[in-house]
Order: C-alpha cells, then structure tokens, then sequence
C-alpha cells in the first residue's frame, strides 16, 4: 500500500488547505522556500520533490512490465511507497503508464527515452494544477503521452494537434464528472480516453479494462462515491 494512506499532512496527519493566494512557505524536509498554495492546517508545508521522493522506482516498474494495459501499469505505479492519495505523483504516473501500455501494444517507441521525457514533464506539473489552473495534471499527462509518442513540438502540425485533442478529451471526461479532485480517479478517466484516442488516432490499440474497480476509496475523504464510475457500488465488486 502507498506509504501515506490518507490525503493529508505528511508530517501531522492533519487536514490540508488551500489558499486564495500564494505564500512564501518553508519545506519541513528539505527547508527549501518557495511559494505555494497549499499546507495543512498547522501550518506544515511539504514541497512537491520531498512529497515524491522515490519516485524514480517508476523506470523499474515499467521497463519490467510486459502488460498493454495501462490501467495494471499505473496501478502498479501507484502501489509504490511514494505514492500518496493525492499528489503531483500522478502527474508523471499517468505518462509513463500510457507510454509502456504504448509500447507493448506494438507502439514503435524507444521506452527508456519517452520514460524519461514523460519523467521531466510530468514533474513540471506542481501538485494542485486542477483547481489552480483550469487543467488537471492527470489529464495534461495524458497530452504529454501524445506528444512524446508524435514528436510533437510549438511548430508541429498534426501532432501538436493531436496533443491538444488528447488532453482535451481527457479534461472533458473529467469536466463532465466534476470535482472535488481525487488523483486516482482522474488518472483513471485519463488513462480511459487515452486507451479510445490512442486506437482511433495513433493506430495502437492498448488493452482496457471496462469493470475497473477502485480500492483507495476509503483512503479519500471527499470521494464522491456513486458518482465515480469506478466506485465498487457501480461495478459490482
């Protein structure tokens, strides 16, 4: 199981808040300052690289697996003692699983470079991007996907498109269902339309998994219950 199994402090346990405006805040492993939106309600901030530490595990993972379906790859990922209820960790999970599923779906891909492309964009994306930004990591991640596996850049044409479609269809998905944000249930949603836009635009079909039933929904305390689809109350399990 995930080294923390609630979504909030690491260091008290405590709720966490999010704040209208950013504020100057001292990491309490590392002591880095920089500012955030986020702490818990004692005041204890955590920045984004101490939260994630371990994540690196993630090159292992994958370049083992031998599965094209995405969905075993990330929950695999998210298994790792660095991965937590909630946090930027997905944003890098939802990438590198797409990108193995890709590749062992016969994706003509070299897997350790996109690894580590899909890596270094997916840590760009800070921890609370879907209700700052307008734009959930999970989903951007999905796009990353795209535009890694299409050599997308500024100036590409298709591919850029392609990107920007991918991403969208995944913020679709998770517009449509509405918050408040849980990470494992937006990977899940992004991981879904990318599986259907891969087949229908990338000519690679990976494996999905229609009954997918979520097993962190006790660990979140603003689970949303019957409304997500991957609640065991709407698969049967």
């Amino acid at each position: 199981m995930p080294a923390n199994d609630t979504n909030e402090c690491l260091i008290c346990k405590q709720p966490l808040e999010y704040l209208e405006r950013e504020e100057e805040m001292e990491c309490l492993l590392c002591r880095k300052k920089e500012g955030s939106r986020t702490r818990c309600v004692n005041g204890h901030y955590v920045c984004d690289e101490c939260h994630t530490q371990g994540i690196s595990q993630l090159f292992t993972v994958c370049l083992a697996h031998d599965s094209a379906n995405p969905f075993t790859i990330m929950n695999d990922l998210m298994n790792l003692e660095c991965c937590h209820m909630h946090g930027p960790e997905h944003h890098v999970f939802v990438n590198c699983a797409l990108l193995t599923a890709y590749k062992n779906a016969g994706g003509d891909i070299d897997l350790e470079e996109a690894l580590k492309e899909g890596f270094s964009r997916g840590r760009k994306l800070p921890g609370g991007t879907c209700g700052y930004w307008g734009a959930c990591g999970a989903a951007i991640s999905s796009g990353q996907f795209v535009s890694i596996v299409t050599k997308s850049t500024p100036l590409a044409n298709e591919a850029w498109g392609l990107s920007n479609l991918m991403t969208s269809k995944s913020l679709q998905y998770l517009g449509e269902l509405g918050g408040p944000r849980c990470c494992k249930r937006n990977s899940y949603l992004s991981i879904k339309a990318a599986i259907e836009f891969s087949k229908e635009h990338l000519g690679v079909e990976m494996e999905g998994t229609e009954d997918l039933t979520c097993t962190h929904f006790t660990e979140n305390k603003q689970c949303i219950g019957k409304r997500c689809p991957f609640n065991p109350v709407n698969t049967g399990k």
